[in-house]
Protein backbone atom coordinates (compact mmCIF):
# COMPACT_ATOMS: atom_id res chain seq x y z
CA UNK A 1 0.00 0.00 0.00
CA UNK A 2 1.46 3.35 -1.15
CA UNK A 3 1.70 6.24 1.07
CA UNK A 4 -0.31 9.36 0.98
CA UNK A 5 2.16 11.93 -1.33
CA UNK A 6 1.70 14.07 2.12
CA UNK A 7 2.81 11.73 4.04
CA UNK A 8 5.83 10.68 2.42
CA UNK A 9 6.73 14.23 1.96
CA UNK A 10 6.87 14.55 5.31
CA UNK A 11 8.83 11.66 6.27
CA UNK A 12 10.80 12.60 3.98
CA UNK A 13 11.25 15.98 5.18
CA UNK A 14 11.66 14.44 9.14
CA UNK A 15 14.72 11.96 7.29
CA UNK A 16 16.57 14.89 6.59
CA UNK A 17 15.84 17.21 9.56
CA UNK A 18 17.14 14.18 11.58
CA UNK A 19 20.17 13.61 9.15
CA UNK A 20 20.81 17.51 9.76
CA UNK A 21 20.47 17.02 13.32
CA UNK A 22 22.38 14.07 13.83
CA UNK A 23 25.17 15.88 11.91
CA UNK A 24 25.29 19.26 13.61
CA UNK A 25 24.82 17.25 17.18
CA UNK A 26 28.16 15.45 16.53
CA UNK A 27 30.06 18.36 15.08
CA UNK A 28 29.03 20.25 18.28
CA UNK A 29 29.82 17.41 20.53
CA UNK A 30 33.71 16.88 18.81
CA UNK A 31 34.15 20.60 18.97
CA UNK A 32 32.82 20.78 22.81
CA UNK A 33 35.30 17.48 23.59
CA UNK A 34 38.04 19.29 22.07
CA UNK A 35 37.58 22.57 23.13
CA UNK A 36 37.85 20.66 26.70
CA UNK A 37 40.78 18.75 26.10
CA UNK A 38 42.44 22.00 25.08
CA UNK A 39 41.74 23.81 28.54
CA UNK A 40 42.82 20.83 30.27
CA UNK A 41 45.79 20.96 28.16
CA UNK A 42 46.41 24.86 29.27
CA UNK A 43 45.75 24.07 32.67
CA UNK A 44 48.82 21.21 32.74
CA UNK A 45 50.99 23.40 30.97
CA UNK A 46 50.46 26.24 33.60
CA UNK A 47 50.36 23.82 36.47
CA UNK A 48 54.00 21.97 35.12
CA UNK A 49 55.21 25.51 34.76
CA UNK A 50 54.07 26.46 38.43
CA UNK A 51 55.84 23.70 39.41
CA UNK A 52 59.40 24.13 37.96
CA UNK A 53 59.38 27.52 39.74
CA UNK A 54 59.32 25.67 42.76
CA UNK A 55 61.82 23.59 42.40
CA UNK A 56 65.72 24.99 42.86
CA UNK A 57 69.04 23.10 41.49
CA UNK A 58 69.97 21.47 44.48
CA UNK A 59 66.84 20.14 46.48
CA UNK A 60 63.35 19.00 44.53
CA UNK A 61 60.41 20.22 46.87
CA UNK A 62 56.79 20.93 45.11
CA UNK A 63 55.55 24.12 46.21
CA UNK A 64 52.90 25.31 48.27
CA UNK A 65 49.17 23.81 47.28
CA UNK A 66 48.12 27.67 46.36
CA UNK A 67 50.25 27.25 43.56
CA UNK A 68 48.67 24.34 41.99
CA UNK A 69 45.40 24.71 40.45
CA UNK A 70 42.58 22.83 41.85
CA UNK A 71 44.29 20.46 44.01
CA UNK A 72 41.67 18.40 44.72
CA UNK A 73 41.59 17.55 41.15
CA UNK A 74 44.83 17.62 39.91
CA UNK A 75 48.28 15.79 40.75
CA UNK A 76 51.73 15.95 40.02
CA UNK A 77 54.96 13.97 40.47
CA UNK A 78 58.51 13.80 40.24
CA UNK A 79 60.05 10.95 38.70
CA UNK A 80 64.03 10.11 38.13
CA UNK A 81 65.77 9.72 34.75
CA UNK A 82 65.30 5.94 34.64
CA UNK A 83 61.45 6.38 35.79
CA UNK A 84 61.72 5.75 39.43
CA UNK A 85 59.30 7.88 41.58
CA UNK A 86 61.44 10.82 43.40
CA UNK A 87 58.50 13.04 45.00
CA UNK A 88 54.48 13.07 44.18
CA UNK A 89 52.24 15.23 45.11
CA UNK A 90 49.36 12.83 46.81
CA UNK A 91 50.50 10.11 49.60
CA UNK A 92 47.52 8.09 47.93
CA UNK A 93 49.83 8.33 44.50
CA UNK A 94 52.64 5.87 45.29
CA UNK A 95 53.00 4.32 41.82
CA UNK A 96 55.01 6.28 39.00
CA UNK A 97 51.96 7.68 36.91
CA UNK A 98 54.56 6.51 33.75
CA UNK A 99 56.07 2.94 33.19
CA UNK A 100 59.31 2.94 33.28
CA UNK A 101 59.63 1.60 29.78
CA UNK A 102 57.67 5.15 28.69
CA UNK A 103 59.74 7.25 30.88
CA UNK A 104 62.82 6.54 29.57
CA UNK A 105 62.22 6.97 25.91
CA UNK A 106 60.50 10.16 26.89
CA UNK A 107 62.87 12.81 25.39
CA UNK A 108 60.11 15.56 25.00
CA UNK A 109 57.47 16.86 26.55
CA UNK A 110 54.16 14.55 25.74
CA UNK A 111 50.16 14.79 26.80
CA UNK A 112 48.91 10.93 27.76
CA UNK A 113 45.52 9.76 28.60
CA UNK A 114 45.10 7.00 30.87
CA UNK A 115 43.72 5.79 34.10
CA UNK A 116 45.23 6.53 37.37
CA UNK A 117 44.93 4.43 40.34
CA UNK A 118 45.48 5.65 44.06
CA UNK A 119 44.36 3.81 47.40
CA UNK A 120 41.61 4.84 47.17
CA UNK A 121 39.84 5.09 43.55
CA UNK A 122 40.57 4.88 39.67
CA UNK A 123 39.69 7.71 37.05
CA UNK A 124 40.28 8.71 33.93
CA UNK A 125 43.11 11.49 33.80
CA UNK A 126 45.17 13.62 31.12
CA UNK A 127 48.46 13.99 32.27
CA UNK A 128 51.79 16.14 30.79
CA UNK A 129 55.45 14.77 31.41
CA UNK A 130 58.47 16.73 30.97
CA UNK A 131 61.76 15.90 30.98
CA UNK A 132 64.33 18.30 32.66
CA UNK A 133 67.20 18.90 34.85
CA UNK A 134 67.83 14.82 34.82
CA UNK A 135 64.59 14.42 35.79
CA UNK A 136 60.44 14.33 34.58
CA UNK A 137 57.98 16.15 35.92
CA UNK A 138 54.62 14.65 35.25
CA UNK A 139 51.46 16.77 36.18
CA UNK A 140 47.89 15.45 35.84
CA UNK A 141 44.20 16.34 36.02
CA UNK A 142 41.32 13.91 36.41
CA UNK A 143 38.92 13.98 33.34
CA UNK A 144 35.76 13.67 35.59
CA UNK A 145 34.09 17.19 35.41
CA UNK A 146 34.71 17.25 31.53
CA UNK A 147 33.27 13.69 31.35
CA UNK A 148 30.24 15.28 32.49
CA UNK A 149 29.79 18.20 31.24
CA UNK A 150 30.06 16.05 27.74
CA UNK A 151 27.30 13.77 29.29
CA UNK A 152 25.40 16.71 30.12
CA UNK A 153 25.51 17.62 26.77
CA UNK A 154 24.75 14.79 25.04
CA UNK A 155 21.81 14.43 26.93
CA UNK A 156 20.97 18.39 26.08
CA UNK A 157 21.76 17.12 22.34
CA UNK A 158 18.81 14.24 22.65
CA UNK A 159 16.37 16.24 24.02
CA UNK A 160 16.68 19.22 21.69
CA UNK A 161 17.03 17.20 18.69
CA UNK A 162 13.71 14.89 19.19
CA UNK A 163 12.12 18.06 20.33
CA UNK A 164 13.23 20.14 17.08
CA UNK A 165 12.42 16.81 14.90
CA UNK A 166 8.77 16.21 16.03
CA UNK A 167 8.52 20.29 15.89
CA UNK A 168 9.74 20.81 12.40
CA UNK A 169 7.86 17.04 11.62
CA UNK A 170 4.62 18.78 12.44
CA UNK A 171 5.84 21.88 10.44
CA UNK A 172 6.32 20.28 7.75
CA UNK A 173 3.27 18.04 7.74
CA UNK A 174 1.35 21.34 7.76
CA UNK A 175 3.25 22.99 5.11
CA UNK A 176 2.87 19.53 3.09
CA UNK A 177 -1.08 19.88 3.16
CA UNK A 178 -1.06 23.61 2.71
CA UNK A 179 0.73 23.32 -0.50
CA UNK A 180 -1.09 20.19 -1.59
CA UNK A 181 -4.27 21.77 -0.69
CA UNK A 182 -4.95 22.84 -4.35
CA UNK A 183 -4.14 19.66 -5.85
CA UNK A 184 -7.07 18.20 -3.23
CA UNK A 185 -9.34 21.10 -4.35
CA UNK A 186 -8.77 20.14 -7.89
CA UNK A 187 -9.28 16.37 -7.79
CA UNK A 188 -12.72 16.90 -5.41
CA UNK A 189 -13.90 19.74 -8.70
CA UNK A 190 -12.65 17.16 -11.10
CA UNK A 191 -14.41 14.18 -9.56
CA UNK A 192 -17.63 16.54 -9.83
CA UNK A 193 -17.08 16.92 -13.24
CA UNK A 194 -20.04 14.44 -15.27
CA UNK A 195 -21.19 14.85 -19.07
CA UNK A 196 -23.78 16.25 -18.28
CA UNK A 197 -21.72 19.21 -17.11
CA UNK A 198 -19.39 19.26 -20.19
CA UNK A 199 -18.13 22.85 -20.10
CA UNK A 200 -17.28 22.33 -16.71
CA UNK A 201 -13.51 23.52 -15.69
CA UNK A 202 -11.28 23.30 -12.80
CA UNK A 203 -10.38 26.21 -10.93
CA UNK A 204 -6.85 27.53 -11.38
CA UNK A 205 -4.73 29.42 -8.70
CA UNK A 206 -3.66 32.04 -9.61
CA UNK A 207 0.30 31.46 -8.26
CA UNK A 208 1.92 30.92 -11.68
CA UNK A 209 3.26 27.79 -9.93
CA UNK A 210 3.59 24.06 -11.06
CA UNK A 211 0.07 23.54 -9.74
CA UNK A 212 -1.47 26.19 -12.00
CA UNK A 213 0.07 24.51 -15.24
CA UNK A 214 -1.40 21.25 -13.52
CA UNK A 215 -4.82 22.67 -13.27
CA UNK A 216 -4.56 24.42 -17.04
CA UNK A 217 -3.12 21.19 -18.59
CA UNK A 218 -6.23 19.50 -16.96
CA UNK A 219 -8.46 21.98 -18.31
CA UNK A 220 -7.20 21.48 -21.94
CA UNK A 221 -7.62 17.32 -21.41
CA UNK A 222 -10.83 18.15 -20.63
CA UNK A 223 -11.62 20.24 -23.42
CA UNK A 224 -10.38 17.42 -26.15
CA UNK A 225 -12.38 15.09 -24.07
CA UNK A 226 -15.54 17.53 -23.83
CA UNK A 227 -14.40 17.50 -27.66
CA UNK A 228 -14.19 13.60 -28.46
CA UNK A 229 -17.77 13.52 -26.72
CA UNK A 230 -19.17 15.77 -28.92
CA UNK A 231 -17.61 13.90 -32.37
CA UNK A 232 -18.74 10.57 -30.00
CA UNK A 233 -22.56 11.81 -30.04
CA UNK A 234 -22.57 13.52 -33.34
CA UNK A 235 -21.32 10.29 -34.64
CA UNK A 236 -23.90 8.36 -33.03
CA UNK A 237 -26.73 10.69 -34.37
CA UNK A 238 -25.18 10.82 -37.85
CA UNK A 239 -24.94 6.84 -37.63
CA UNK A 240 -28.72 6.95 -36.23
CA UNK A 241 -29.96 8.87 -39.20
CA UNK A 242 -28.11 7.13 -41.71
CA UNK A 243 -29.27 3.40 -40.51
CA UNK A 244 -32.95 4.99 -39.48
CA UNK A 245 -33.21 5.53 -43.59
CA UNK A 246 -32.48 1.89 -45.23
CA UNK A 247 -34.41 0.53 -42.11
CA UNK A 248 -37.45 2.34 -43.02
CA UNK A 249 -37.32 1.64 -46.70
CA UNK A 250 -36.65 -1.97 -46.25
CA UNK A 251 -39.58 -2.27 -43.45
CA UNK A 252 -42.09 -0.48 -45.86
CA UNK A 253 -41.00 -2.76 -48.85
CA UNK A 254 -41.37 -5.89 -46.73
CA UNK A 255 -44.89 -4.57 -45.34
CA UNK A 256 -45.48 -4.29 -49.33
CA UNK A 257 -44.78 -7.40 -50.15
CA UNK A 258 -46.73 -9.21 -47.58
CA UNK A 259 -49.94 -7.98 -49.00
CA UNK A 260 -51.97 -10.47 -50.98
CA UNK A 261 -52.55 -8.29 -53.56
CA UNK A 262 -49.18 -7.72 -55.03
CA UNK A 263 -48.75 -9.13 -58.38
CA UNK A 264 -45.80 -10.95 -59.19
CA UNK A 265 -43.92 -8.56 -60.58
CA UNK A 266 -44.57 -6.17 -57.62
CA UNK A 267 -43.63 -8.83 -55.62
CA UNK A 268 -40.29 -9.07 -56.71
CA UNK A 269 -39.73 -5.33 -57.30
CA UNK A 270 -40.62 -4.75 -53.77
CA UNK A 271 -38.25 -8.03 -52.87
CA UNK A 272 -35.39 -6.37 -55.06
CA UNK A 273 -35.73 -3.25 -53.48
CA UNK A 274 -35.34 -4.84 -49.88
CA UNK A 275 -32.22 -6.58 -50.91
CA UNK A 276 -30.71 -3.02 -52.49
CA UNK A 277 -31.46 -1.91 -48.57
CA UNK A 278 -30.11 -4.72 -46.81
CA UNK A 279 -27.56 -4.22 -49.04
CA UNK A 280 -26.43 -0.30 -48.11
CA UNK A 281 -27.12 -1.12 -44.54
CA UNK A 282 -23.58 -4.04 -44.84
CA UNK A 283 -22.23 -1.24 -46.62
CA UNK A 284 -22.73 1.12 -43.65
CA UNK A 285 -21.89 -1.36 -40.94
CA UNK A 286 -19.08 -2.09 -42.59
CA UNK A 287 -17.46 1.50 -42.80
CA UNK A 288 -18.67 1.96 -39.42
CA UNK A 289 -16.66 -0.68 -38.13
CA UNK A 290 -14.01 0.96 -39.95
CA UNK A 291 -14.12 4.04 -38.71
CA UNK A 292 -14.63 2.61 -35.10
CA UNK A 293 -11.48 0.47 -35.44
CA UNK A 294 -9.61 3.02 -36.82
CA UNK A 295 -10.44 5.51 -33.53
CA UNK A 296 -9.09 3.14 -31.54
CA UNK A 297 -5.71 2.75 -33.47
CA UNK A 298 -6.91 -0.65 -34.49
CA UNK A 299 -7.55 -0.85 -38.21
CA UNK A 300 -6.22 -4.13 -39.09
CA UNK A 301 -3.22 -4.05 -41.93
CA UNK A 302 -1.98 -6.96 -44.24
CA UNK A 303 0.46 -5.87 -46.66
CA UNK A 304 1.40 -7.54 -49.95
CA UNK A 305 4.11 -6.83 -52.29
CA UNK A 306 1.22 -5.01 -54.80
CA UNK A 307 1.58 -3.52 -58.26
CA UNK A 308 -0.55 -0.06 -57.38
CA UNK A 309 -0.97 0.53 -61.13
CA UNK A 310 -2.80 -2.60 -62.02
CA UNK A 311 -4.91 -2.47 -58.69
CA UNK A 312 -6.00 1.07 -59.61
CA UNK A 313 -7.08 -0.70 -63.05
CA UNK A 314 -8.90 -2.93 -61.71
CA UNK A 315 -10.59 -0.82 -59.02
CA UNK A 316 -11.71 1.50 -61.91
CA UNK A 317 -13.59 -1.52 -63.69
CA UNK A 318 -15.32 -1.82 -60.96
CA UNK A 319 -17.26 1.87 -61.89
CA UNK A 320 -17.49 1.47 -65.67
CA UNK A 321 -20.92 0.54 -65.77
CA UNK A 322 -21.79 3.51 -62.84
CA UNK A 323 -19.75 6.01 -65.40
CA UNK A 324 -21.10 4.82 -68.63
CA UNK A 325 -24.72 5.28 -66.64
CA UNK A 326 -23.56 9.03 -65.60
CA UNK A 327 -21.77 9.45 -68.93
CA UNK A 328 -18.57 10.36 -67.03
CA UNK A 329 -14.99 8.80 -68.18
CA UNK A 330 -12.66 7.16 -66.19
CA UNK A 331 -9.51 7.26 -67.10
CA UNK A 332 -6.02 5.74 -64.98
CA UNK A 333 -2.63 7.14 -65.53
CA UNK A 334 0.28 5.86 -64.30
CA UNK A 335 3.61 3.90 -65.19
CA UNK A 336 3.74 -0.14 -65.40
CA UNK A 337 4.31 -1.16 -62.82
CA UNK A 338 4.79 0.57 -59.29
CA UNK A 339 5.22 -1.95 -56.42
CA UNK A 340 4.80 -1.27 -53.05
CA UNK A 341 3.86 -3.17 -49.78
CA UNK A 342 0.53 -2.24 -49.14
CA UNK A 343 -3.00 -3.65 -47.89
CA UNK A 344 -4.53 -4.43 -51.51
CA UNK A 345 -8.08 -4.67 -50.49
CA UNK A 346 -7.46 -1.71 -47.78
CA UNK A 347 -6.27 0.73 -50.53
CA UNK A 348 -8.59 -0.74 -53.37
CA UNK A 349 -11.69 0.69 -50.27
CA UNK A 350 -10.03 3.51 -50.40
CA UNK A 351 -9.27 4.48 -54.01
CA UNK A 352 -13.25 2.86 -54.79
CA UNK A 353 -14.01 5.85 -52.25
CA UNK A 354 -12.34 8.31 -54.06
CA UNK A 355 -13.82 7.02 -57.25
CA UNK A 356 -17.11 7.07 -56.37
CA UNK A 357 -17.30 10.52 -54.50
CA UNK A 358 -15.62 11.79 -57.91
CA UNK A 359 -18.32 10.45 -59.90
CA UNK A 360 -20.78 12.05 -58.16
CA UNK A 361 -19.34 15.01 -58.50
CA UNK A 362 -18.65 14.91 -62.22
CA UNK A 363 -21.21 16.54 -64.81
CA UNK A 364 -22.85 13.94 -66.96
CA UNK A 365 -20.20 13.85 -69.89
CA UNK A 366 -17.71 15.14 -67.74
CA UNK A 367 -14.38 12.88 -66.64
CA UNK A 368 -12.51 11.96 -63.77
CA UNK A 369 -8.67 10.76 -63.48
CA UNK A 370 -6.71 8.72 -61.65
CA UNK A 371 -3.13 9.05 -61.36
CA UNK A 372 -0.69 6.84 -59.70
CA UNK A 373 2.79 8.31 -59.11
CA UNK A 374 5.95 7.12 -57.12
CA UNK A 375 8.48 9.78 -55.88
CA UNK A 376 11.09 10.31 -52.60
CA UNK A 377 10.57 6.72 -52.03
CA UNK A 378 6.45 7.66 -51.55
CA UNK A 379 3.44 6.65 -53.45
CA UNK A 380 0.78 8.80 -54.27
CA UNK A 381 -3.23 7.91 -55.38
CA UNK A 382 -4.89 11.19 -56.80
CA UNK A 383 -8.29 11.21 -57.79
CA UNK A 384 -9.94 14.53 -59.63
CA UNK A 385 -13.04 15.00 -61.51
CA UNK A 386 -14.08 18.15 -63.41
CA UNK A 387 -17.00 18.92 -61.30
CA UNK A 388 -17.59 22.19 -59.03
CA UNK A 389 -14.79 21.49 -56.73
CA UNK A 390 -15.60 21.58 -52.80
CA UNK A 391 -16.58 24.19 -50.62
CA UNK A 392 -13.83 26.30 -48.91
CA UNK A 393 -15.77 25.84 -45.51
CA UNK A 394 -15.74 22.05 -46.53
CA UNK A 395 -12.06 21.63 -47.07
CA UNK A 396 -11.30 22.10 -43.37
CA UNK A 397 -13.81 19.26 -42.21
CA UNK A 398 -13.89 16.99 -45.10
CA UNK A 399 -12.51 13.98 -43.53
CA UNK A 400 -14.93 14.17 -40.70
CA UNK A 401 -17.43 11.01 -40.59
CA UNK A 402 -21.00 11.96 -42.08
CA UNK A 403 -19.60 15.22 -43.73
CA UNK A 404 -20.60 16.61 -46.99
CA UNK A 405 -20.05 19.16 -49.18
CA UNK A 406 -23.50 20.30 -49.24
CA UNK A 407 -27.03 18.94 -48.83
CA UNK A 408 -26.98 16.96 -52.21
CA UNK A 409 -23.41 15.58 -52.05
CA UNK A 410 -23.25 11.66 -52.69
CA UNK A 411 -27.09 11.82 -52.98
CA UNK A 412 -27.48 12.25 -57.08
CA UNK A 413 -29.52 10.40 -58.92
CA UNK A 414 -30.89 8.37 -55.21
CA UNK A 415 -27.56 6.46 -54.92
CA UNK A 416 -26.91 8.87 -51.80
CA UNK A 417 -23.84 7.69 -49.32
CA UNK A 418 -23.44 8.12 -45.83
CA UNK A 419 -20.63 11.31 -45.33
CA UNK A 420 -18.40 7.98 -44.62
CA UNK A 421 -16.76 8.04 -47.62
CA UNK A 422 -13.38 10.05 -47.27
CA UNK A 423 -13.56 9.74 -43.47
CA UNK A 424 -12.46 5.81 -44.41
CA UNK A 425 -9.89 7.31 -47.26
CA UNK A 426 -7.94 8.94 -44.18
CA UNK A 427 -8.33 5.99 -42.21
CA UNK A 428 -6.57 3.58 -44.47
CA UNK A 429 -4.19 6.20 -45.59
CA UNK A 430 -2.90 6.46 -41.71
CA UNK A 431 -3.17 2.90 -41.00
CA UNK A 432 -0.18 2.57 -43.80
CA UNK A 433 1.71 5.57 -42.11
CA UNK A 434 0.59 8.33 -44.62
CA UNK A 435 -1.92 10.87 -45.15
CA UNK A 436 -4.88 12.05 -46.67
CA UNK A 437 -5.53 15.60 -48.37
CA UNK A 438 -8.74 17.07 -50.34
CA UNK A 439 -8.31 20.38 -52.46
CA UNK A 440 -9.59 22.28 -55.36
CA UNK A 441 -7.77 21.97 -58.89
CA UNK A 442 -6.86 25.50 -60.20
CA UNK A 443 -8.45 24.26 -63.65
CA UNK A 444 -11.55 23.55 -61.49
CA UNK A 445 -12.78 20.73 -60.10
CA UNK A 446 -12.12 18.56 -56.92
CA UNK A 447 -8.66 16.68 -55.76
CA UNK A 448 -8.47 13.76 -53.44
CA UNK A 449 -5.21 12.16 -53.12
CA UNK A 450 -3.75 9.61 -50.31
CA UNK A 451 0.01 9.33 -49.89
CA UNK A 452 1.95 6.99 -47.73
CA UNK A 453 5.67 5.10 -47.97
CA UNK A 454 6.13 2.41 -51.10
CA UNK A 455 7.59 0.11 -47.84
CA UNK A 456 6.01 -0.67 -44.76
CA UNK A 457 8.01 1.01 -41.88
CA UNK A 458 9.67 -0.77 -39.76
CA UNK A 459 8.04 -1.54 -36.42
Amino acid sequence: MRLPIRTRLTLLFGVLVFLVLVGAGFLINVRFNQDLRRTVDQGLTSRAQALFAGIDENEIQFPDESNLIDPDESFAQVLGPAGQLLETSSPSLKQPLLPVTVAARLTRSTYFDLKVKTTDESFDARILAVPSHGAIVVVGASLEQQQDAAERLLVALLVGGASALVVTTLIGWAVAGTALRPVERMRVEAAGITADEPGRRLQVPATGDELARLGETLNDMLARLEQAIERERRFVDDASHELRTPLGVLRTELELALRKARTAEELEAALRSAAEESDRLNSLAEDLLVLARSDRGRLPVHREDTDVVDLARTVAERFRVAADARGVGVTVDGPQPIRADVDPARVAQALGNMIDNALHHAPRDGSVGVRVTSRDSKLQLEVTDNGPGFPEAFLERAFEPFTRADADRGRKGGGGGAGLGLAIVKAVAESHGGVARVSNSEAGGAVVAIEFPLAAPDD
